[in-house]
């Protein structure tokens, strides 16, 4: 009797909430074939549904390797989808974790649709995650887990997508237009419009959250067609689109750099990408190391390209600056913003290191521009270099006391802020624009300093902590830690956000009275111990790196 009249009272609520009979996984029914997940916990001990492992597309090898995802074939029984799937080909501990059959998503959700209970569908958060574009995972077991954000009603779908060369070698021929990446993203966001609806989310509330890598990402979605109609707001975190760097037509020269650690000929484009087909996976893997220019640098190596048309679809056809100076772009509501410290680590790496201190030190004039992304900037880069060794870090020579600060001031607003302030200067005329600065310490932190206890500040990353489980960089905060309010704050706003477009209707937390950009005021909330509302973020140093890099003229 009490099952019953449980039953009666969810379907009166409009089924807030529905499980499978004990002993029993959860199925739900797909147009591609049936799913069976499991039941996780989340971080306040609510029961929710998981599906991971979850193909969207085709495994893209042989002659699918660089070319474009293919959608996933129908699969007949019932697919088990109770663990992760395989992270894209990269450097890892456990390489039985790795496969380059890695277009997999995962979905979690807290309502099912099921024969005798009717729901009220959820707004879906779709997350991209980091990485530079060549680490990392959508994986709930190391990068991307749910707890946090399953306190909260929405359907959160995270997503694998190829990286390094394998998913964004260019050549600027047919043989590899480039983008592979971004376009298995789009293919994963097609998938979650057809169905989303058998995890109990709405395909007409689709939000995007994507940090760095995946944050960039999310600005190109706004203006690349093959986006168009898949998603209705955007939450941009530590990265965008639009900066100093200059988006290329191809990188031509990262692929034969690539054919040539692989002992491939680069003499002839079409060869060269059919010998670079066969190479196994794990040697790409393996030679990644040696693709960066100096210890891991440039940060951003591989970028978006402006694709020639081959008569393929195109991820972009203009410069992404362009089409945004133009209003060209997908006008939906925006939370965008920047951690306090962003990029200390690489700051610190280089001061640390003898060789690498000096050799920057030695050679800054050439070095500049690749660490800190302007090498194809096509004016003035020597005068450049000159003006920011003077601002951030004057004429003596480098030390790890002196020339911290300035050094990672240079790391972050080159690789991240600006790119940031650009992107809000640009859309917020014509949409909604919530900018924050994440400036919480907490006990955990993914860079330490001066000692390995010691959190250097708000700093890359970090926030992502407040949002998903990270189980190698922090535990899952309990209700009396006191990081609790800071994962009640974040995940409320967001998934307010994800709902109405308007972080201030979030629910059961102090208000955040956050006012979006204006044309006259550079709003932003501070997300620390409290939140406050204040003006002007970095505005000295983006002012800057605004001469530096003047807008340009439409075309």
């Amino acid at each position: 009797m009490y099952f019953i009249a449980l039953l009666v009272l969810v379907v009166q609520l409009g089924a807030s909430t529905t499980f499978a009979r004990p002993g029993q996984p959860p199925i739900v029914h797909t147009g591609l074939g049936s799913i069976r997940g499991t039941i996780l916990e989340s971080r306040l001990g609510r029961k929710f549904y998981a599906f991971r492992g979850i193909r969207y597309a085709n495994a893209p090898v042989g002659q699918l390797r660089f070319q474009p995802p293919q959608p996933v074939d129908a699969w007949n029984g019932t697919l088990d989808a109770t663990e992760d799937g395989p992270m894209c080909p990269q450097p890892a501990l456990d390489q039985s974790d790795v496969s380059e059959d890695c277009l997999r998503l995962n979905v979690y959700s807290s309502v099912i649709p099921g024969e005798n209970v009717r729901i009220a569908p959820r707004d879906v958060l779709v997350y991209l995650h980091p990485g530079g574009f060549y680490v990392f995972s959508g994986q709930s077991k190391n990068n991307a887990g749910p707890q946090n954000l399953m306190d909260q009603d929405v359907v959160l779908v995270t997503i694998n997508y190829r990286l390094g060369s394998l998913g964004f070698m260019s050549t600027g021929t047919k043989d590899c237009p480039g983008n592979a990446g971004f376009k298995d993203q789009v293919m994963a966001l097609k998938w979650v419009r057809d169905h989303i609806s058998a995890f109990g989310g709405r395909s007409d509330s689709v939000t995007l959250m994507g940090y760095s890598a995946g944050a960039l990402s999310n600005t190109l979605h706004m203006v690349s067609p093959m986006s168009k109609g898949l998603f209705h707001r955007v939450i941009v975190m530590s990265a965008s689109g639009v900066s100093q760097v200059q988006i290329p037509t191809d990188q031509i020269h990262l692929a034969q750099k690539q054919a040539t650690l692989l002992n491939c000929t680069t003499a002839d484009i079409a060869e060269m990408v059919d010998c670079l087909r066969e190479k196994p996976a794990s040697d790409y893997a393996d030679t990644l190391a040696d693709m960066f220019v100096l210890s891991w640098n440039p940060v951003l190596l591989w970028t978006a390209v402006v694709e020639p048309d081959f008569g393929q679809e195109r991820f972009l056809t203009e410069d992404p600056t362009q089409s945004f100076l133009k209003g060209d772009f997908v006008k939906v509501p925006v939370i965008a913003g920047i951690t306090q410290d962003e990029f200390a680590g690489p700051a610190v790496s280089f001061l640390r290191n003898d060789t690498l201190r000096n050799e920057l030190d030695t050679n800054f004039d050439t070095l500049a521009p690749v660490l800190f992304l302007y090498d194809d900037y096509p004016t003035n880069r020597l005068n450049i270099t000159r003006q920011l060794r003077e601002k951030f870090l004057g004429d003596e020579p480098l030390s790890l006391n002196r020339s911290i600060q300035g050094l990672n001031y240079l790391f972050a607003d080159s690789l991240i802020g600006f790119a940031v302030h650009r992107f809000v200067q640009l859309v917020s005329p014509h949409t909604p624009v919530y900018q924050y600065k994440f400036s919480y310490v907490g006990r955990y932190s993914f860079f330490y300093y001066p000692d390995d206890q010691t959190p250097y500040g708000a700093v890359h990353h970090d926030d992502l902590l407040y949002l998903l489980s990270i189980p190698s960089v922090a535990p899952i905060f309990n209700v009396t830690d006191p990081e609790s309010k800071t994962v009640e704050r974040l995940t409320g706003m967001w998934t307010a956000f994800a709902k109405s477009g308007d972080p201030n209707t979030v629910q059961g937390i102090d208000k955040p009275n956050w006012t979006p950009v204006t044309e006259r005021v550079d709003n932003y909330l501070n997300i620390g111990e409290d939140l406050k509302m204040e003006t002007g973020l970095f505005t000295e140093r983006f002012s800057f790196w605004d001469q530096l890099f003047p807008l340009p003229e439409v075309q």
